[in-house]
C-alpha cells in the first residue's frame, strides 16, 4: 500500500480523521470540485447537509476510481462547507458515516480539513470535497 496513516501521541484525540499521512508512489491523483450532483447534473439532497456530504463523497469515490485509485490511496481530504458552525458537526458526520461502508472510506478518515465558507458556486451547494491521493 502506498499510503500510511497515523495519529501520533501528543496530537488531539478523539477526532474522526488521522493527523498524518505519508505516501510513496509515482502517480499523484487530485480530485476536486465534488458536490452533491448526479452525473447528469441533477442536485441531490437540496438543503440537507448530511445528504450532500454523502453524495459528494460518492462522487469523489467515482473520481478516484477513474484514476484507478480508492480512498485507501488518499493522503488528504478537504471539505468546504457553506455557513459552517460547530453545531453542524453531527449532521456533517452523519453524512460521512452514512456512506463510509458503501465507498470504503476508512474510519478514521485520512487527514482532513473542514473549511467554512460564505458560499460556493451556486446557492444550493452546501459542501464541496477535494481529495489528494498517491498510488504506484
Amino acid at each position: 500500500m502506498s499510503v500510511r496513516l497515523s495519529s501520533p501521541t501528543g496530537l488531539m484525540t478523539p477526532v474522526p480523521y488521522h493527523h498524518v499521512a505519508s505516501g510513496t508512489g509515482s502517480r499523484h491523483i487530485h480530485v476536486a470540485g465534488q458536490i452533491a450532483r448526479t452525473a447528469d447534473g441533477i442536485p441531490v439532497a437540496p438543503g440537507d447537509l448530511a445528504g450532500q456530504v454523502a453524495q459528494a463523497l460518492r462522487n469523489t469515490a467515482i473520481g478516484l476510481a477513474a484514476a484507478d485509485a480508492s480512498f485507501r490511496d488518499v493522503l488528504r481530504l478537504t471539505f468546504y462547507v457553506v455557513g459552517w458552525d460547530p453545531s453542524m458537526m453531527d449532521e456533517f458526520m452523519a453524512g460521512v458515516e452514512g456512506v463510509a461502508a458503501e465507498i470504503a472510506l476508512p474510519q478514521p478518515m485520512p487527514p482532513s480539513s473542514l473549511i467554512g465558507v460564505a458560499m460556493l458556486f451556486e446557492p444550493e451547494v452546501l459542501v464541496e470535497v477535494e481529495a489528494t491521493a498517491i498510488a504506484e
